[in-house]
């Protein structure tokens, strides 16, 4: 039986290397990515201010844009060699700068091109190479193009395939309302899973729940959860159990404050600013008394200069002392 995965999507301007050592500290079995890299980036640009990233953060996976193969290939030996655990192609980002760029979901219109991609990368690396691509974009018949693109990658040898179940319209919706407004077909990527039974399989898009995801894990291999993962950081915390049969590495959201403080220090002593690191733990302690004074404090105080841990160890009293507050 093939042992069901967890990840957390790949998500633009969120998911950089601070936010991945955070989530890291909750949860040392969920799959973690970065955000989307382009090829061109990634081969001309600063590459360990795009690609570094901490040992701790491991599984780690890269998520590169682009649809060259030879570029892909290129991109791809460097990200290997920088110590990443997976690459995966974009064929999912219905943005403006991604559709001018010939890359992201608009592949999704030319999966021969998509396997050339992946066979590109499979010929240069040994590490695995994934997918994660929409159930079709604008007027495609998601049953065709979900099931020709599938054919193209697996026979050009992907090793996964993530399916965010939704369509993408690259005119007439912008890459937010792509997130939510085209309607979730769950139903058709169970298909494509029971089609393809040796394929690992992983859905994505609106998922909120651990009673959610062990229904679509009924249906298919793997969860990819995005803005929930990031909005209430501590679901995390129930991966490892939940998935795995392993106690969490922290109980709750204290302790994970405390064993990212680490990390923080090293960063502040590097030069990085608090509210650099900080904006990635806005979510934590969701729903919990003194939630807002804790996001206000850390919204107001972290960007200030010489912010430092004591300003986090202040925003996270708000929530502690109301935890110790007497219940009438």
């Amino acid at each position: 039986m093939t042992q069901k995965f967890f990840t957390v999507a790949p998500m633009m301007d969120w998911t950089d290397r601070h936010c991945r050592a955070f989530h890291r500290v909750m949860s040392r079995r969920a799959r973690l990515y970065t955000e989307m890299v382009t090829t061109g980036a990634v081969i001309f640009g600063p590459r360990e201010r795009l690609l570094g990233f901490s040992d701790a953060e491991h599984p780690v996976a890269v998520q590169l844009g682009g649809s060259n193969p030879a570029e892909l290939a290129q991109a791809a030996k460097i990200c290997a060699d920088f110590g990443y655990d997976e690459i995966n192609l974009n064929v999912g980002c219905p943005s403006d700068r991604v559709q001018n760029g010939r890359f992201g979901a608009c592949l999704m219109q030319e999966p021969l091109l998509v396997g050339e991609c992946v066979a590109a990368m499979k010929a240069t690396v040994s590490l695995p190479v994934t997918v994660k691509c929409r159930i079709g974009v604008d007027d495609q018949d998601t049953e065709e193009a979900l099931n020709r693109l599938t054919e193209c990658v697996v026979a050009a040898g992907s090793d996964e395939l993530t399916v965010h179940a939704r369509k993408a319209w690259l005119q007439g919706l912008s890459p937010k309302e792509n997130r939510d407004i085209p309607p979730l077909d769950y139903p058709r990527v169970y298909r494509l899973k029971a089609a393809r039974p040796d394929l690992p399989i992983a859905i994505n898009g609106g998922i909120k729940t651990w009673a959610e995801i062990h229904q679509h894990l009924k249906h298919v291999d793997g969860v990819m959860l995005g803005r929930v993962a990031y909005h209430e950081p501590e679901i995390l915390l129930s991966v490892d159990g939940e998935l795995y049969g392993e106690e969490p590495p922290v109980a709750d959201g204290f302790e994970a404050v405390e064993a990212y403080e680490p990390y923080i220090a090293e960063q502040l002593e590097k030069g990085e600013r608090l509210s650099n690191i900080t904006r990635h733990m806005l979510g934590l302690f969701t729903g919990q008394p003194g939630a807002r004074a804790y996001r206000r404090h850390l919204a107001t105080e972290a960007t200030k200069p010489g912010a430092n841990l004591n300003t986090l160890r202040d925003a996270v009293a708000h929530v502690r002392v109301k935890q110790l507050e007497p219940v009438e």
